[in-house]
């Protein structure tokens, strides 16, 4: 199978459905070596003139090692056959296992940035701002208290879309 490149706007998939429903695969490389990461959490927009992603961390994912020792990273949707495996992406830590391997998925890359090629849709990523997120700005303290009560702020991430590469039936 093979990924044809077309325009951010271009984008057909609904970014609740894809983000919040189908999740992403956020997957970065650092010294030669790969990880990813289940991710629910995220959007897609317009910030400082680029269309961007932003995605949300954990401090104690090992996956965040690789996002913070690289430029660029990817956002990967596989289809609803894989839900298992992103189960699994999402629990099992690299840091004990070769969890991609183990999930039976195949990494290719575009330039430095891998990504996979069982994804239906990849966002091709390059990081901008990285902010972790402090318990004195939550507006609503509902929040903090409900998906902080380890005090284990996420680190948010936006990150330029460079490129949206999505599943083609002919070679390009």
């Amino acid at each position: 199978m093979s990924f044809k490149e077309i325009a951010a706007t271009e984008l057909k998939s609904n970014p609740f459905q894809m983000i919040g429903k189908d999740w992403l695969l956020v997957t970065a490389e650092k010294d030669g070596k790969c990880n990813t990461m289940t991710a629910s959490w995220g959007g897609v927009g317009v910030i400082w003139g680029k269309n961007v992603a932003y995605i949300f961390i954990r401090p104690q994912r090992y996956t965040k090692e690789f996002i913070d020792g690289s430029d660029t990273l990817s956002l990967s949707v596989l289809d609803n056959s894989f839900r298992k495996t992103l189960n699994y992406l999402g629990t099992a830590s690299g840091r004990d296992e070769d969890k991609i391997a183990k999930a039976g998925l195949n990494v290719v890359r575009d330039e430095e940035t891998p990504y996979f090629q069982e994804s239906d849709t990849v966002l091709i990523c390059r990081k901008m701002y990285a902010q972790e997120l402090k318990p004195e700005c939550f507006i609503d303290d509902g929040a903090g208290e409900k998906w902080y009560p380890q005090k284990d702020y996420h680190t948010m991430y936006v990150c330029e879309i460079q490129k949206v590469l999505v599943k083609s039936d002919t070679p390009q």
